[in-house]
């Protein structure tokens, strides 16, 4: 899951198949033999959830692949056979696993995207190691998204990059073509459910005239 707050765990050396049979073990990725427990802040699981749904809507209606969630564990680092990382969201393109069927332990192929949610708390030689396992793993499409910014990192497999305001665009580019959305669009999702959220949220004001929330828009 997110990189949001990261805990390593060191009483004993794991594996993945250690990880695949214990309670809870979905919260945890695994990096050099110690756990790594993956916190995740209601904000960036709402953005996560989000961002799924929509891959899944469009990927579904266009049968273009699967749309993993942030529970997937990625075994497929050739360098660290025994690594498990769990990004937020990923995509597989159709035709990639064997006879269309979805292993039943870890993913063994690398994805055509990761999509990382970093949180406030994240530690930023934690997101780059994760990053550095992607590239290294040949995944073609990375983004990585900062909610406190509003904006967003491109990593590409031929290595340019592109930073993302909030009234840029993510795009599926040539891993999954045609899909395209803003990032306002993400985070105007976030503010509706926290304006949802607020107290007295749709109260009136004496004489009849609906309460303002105060909410400022964004400049």
């Amino acid at each position: 899951m997110s990189v949001a707050s990261q805990t390593k765990i060191k009483t004993k050396r794991y594996t993945p198949e250690d990880l695949l049979g214990m309670p809870g073990g979905e919260r945890y990725e695994l990096v050099d033999g110690g756990l790594v427990e993956q916190v995740i802040g209601t904000e960036s699981s709402w953005i996560e959830l989000y961002l799924a749904a929509l891959l899944l809507f469009y990927c579904k209606e266009k049968d273009l692949g699967w749309v993993l969630p942030g529970t997937t564990g990625l075994q497929c680092f050739p360098d660290a056979p025994d690594r498990v990382r769990r990004p937020d969201v990923s995509f597989v393109r159709k035709g990639r696993y064997p006879g269309e069927r979805l292993p039943k332990g870890f993913t063994p192929i690398s994805p055509d995207l990761a999509v990382e949610i970093v949180s406030p708390r994240a530690l930023a030689g934690e997101l780059e190691s994760k990053l550095l396992d992607y590239r290294q793993a040949g995944i073609p499409l990375i983004w990585v998204i900062y909610p406190d910014s509003r904006s967003a990192i491109v990593y590409r497999a031929d290595g340019s990059t592109s930073v993302l305001r909030e009234d840029d665009e993510l795009s599926g580019e040539g891993v999954i073509p045609g899909f395209r959305c803003k990032l306002r669009e993400i985070f105007q999702a976030r503010e509706d459910a926290d304006t949802a959220a607020e107290p007295g949220n749709g109260s009136r004001k004496p004489g009849g005239g609906r309460a303002k929330s105060g909410r400022r828009k964004p400049s």
